[in-house]
């Protein structure tokens, strides 16, 4: 299903041929990290940056060198997604309705066609989860997975910061889920859970320290550059960068809230105009469907991971609470709905394990029905998401079913 998912995104890949909304800031940064003329975009790290920069290296300073690395960590991120929750579960059905429901909630697809830095956090982080999964289900193979789990989380956090706070979760539910079970010898015991063989200050090791370690080392390049590079140490740019993130920004059209997201309120059209021949257009918006009825699929993972002891519905439940808590008590002044993109799709995986849940209640009809609906709006829309060709310049009003789309 990824690799289907990924043609699809590499169809027409390279239009728009100009670039648009952010790739307006990434790419002269990309530019700007290959030849180490000037350190831009000092605001975020560098990682997802180094990614697009890698691109235009190989395939050339266009299109398909500006997007094809981004496509390619938006098919790993399904296919983690997907590992992830059959790890978790080994429950098939909720594996595929997982990779059906994400790959067609707009946010991944729209994200994988776009210089931008959100796809390799999102990639990071469903790999980490993976990882961590798989160590739990294969105890044997423990340190490796723990060790890539370790990788993956460094990466998401150097890619953009949005990925700290749920980077810290896995260390967190290592040392919780080992303090529960009870072992004298807390700190080196290696029975228990959550991976037994591991004692808790090798986990710390491969789950604390190696992604900090990972994080640093991706601001390598930003020590030379011939202007602004990092001078005054690690600590002193990273404040800098704090100030650039929460520093008071003029109001912009399409800037939004955390309950317009959750009700999928409020859109941003990251393209519409005439390009490459024909009137195009890209809107980031959720799947009208999914979006809405995921709400209450959280409540019943919240609820079955309490009373029914279900591990990974409580884990759901918890990170998209995490995560759209973050964006809540934020000191980022402006804000916009593509900061949905993380919690969105913890709901989505929270969605299909409800569906699961339904169907072995013997609602198979409806559980089908929400899958079908799903990719049918994602065919739908997908004119929209993908800048396929428009009719005429008034296109838009098809899709913009809410005035706040527009």
């Amino acid at each position: 299903m990824a690799f289907a998912f990924w043609v699809l995104v590499l169809w027409n890949l390279a239009i728009p041929s100009a670039p648009y909304f952010d790739e307006i800031h990434y790419l002269p940064a990309a530019r700007d990290l290959l030849d180490l003329s000037t350190f831009s975009n000092r605001e975020h790290p560098l990682f997802g940056k180094e990614m697009i920069a890698m691109g235009i290296a190989i395939f050339g300073d266009n299109p398909w060198g500006w997007r094809l690395i981004p496509s390619v960590a938006g098919a790993v991120a399904l296919l983690a997604i997907m590992r992830c929750v059959w790890f978790g579960t080994l429950d098939r059905y909720a594996t595929i309705a997982a990779g059906i429901l994400v790959a067609t909630g707009f946010h991944l697809f729209v994200h994988s066609r776009i210089a931008m830095l959100d796809i390799f956090m999102i990639a990071g982080l469903a790999v980490a989860f993976w990882q961590m999964a798989a160590a739990m289900r294969e105890p044997e193979m423990g340190r490796r997975r723990l060790i890539a789990s370790g990788i993956a989380l460094g990466l998401a956090m150097a890619s953009k910061w949005n990925a700290l706070v749920i980077a810290a979760l896995p260390g967190l539910a290592f040392f919780v889920l080992r303090w529960f079970a009870g072992r004298r010898r807390l700190l080196i015991s290696r029975r228990g859970m959550p991976v037994p063989g591991i004692t808790l200050v090798e986990a710390f090791v491969w789950l604390g320290l190696l992604p900090l370690a990972i994080y640093a080392a991706t601001f390598l390049p930003g020590y030379f550059y011939t202007t602004n590079a990092i001078t005054d140490g690690i600590v002193a740019h990273h404040l800098l960068m704090l100030d650039l993130q929460t520093q008071v920004l003029k109001a912009h059209p399409y800037q939004s809230t955390w309950p317009e997201w959750v009700i999928n309120w409020r859109a941003i059209w990251y393209l519409y105009e005439p390009i490459d021949g024909a009137q195009r257009g890209v809107i980031l918006i959720g799947n009208p469907l999914t979006m809405l009825i995921g709400l209450p699929a959280l409540l019943w993972c919240a609820w079955q991971g309490i009373a029914a002891r279900k591990p990974l519905h409580g884990a759901v439940a918890l990170l998209y609470t995490i995560s759209l808590g973050f964006w809540i008590l934020a000191a980022k002044p402006v804000q916009f709905y593509y900061h949905y993109f993380l919690p969105s799709t913890v709901m989505l995986i929270g969605l299909a394990l409800t569906l699961s849940d339904l169907r072995e209640a013997g609602w198979k009809r409806l559980t089908s029905g929400v899958l079908v609906a799903s990719v049918l709006l994602f065919a739908f829309f997908y004119e929209v998401l993908a800048a396929e060709p428009l009719a005429h310049a008034n296109s838009f009003r098809t899709w913009t079913w809410l005035t706040s789309w527009i």
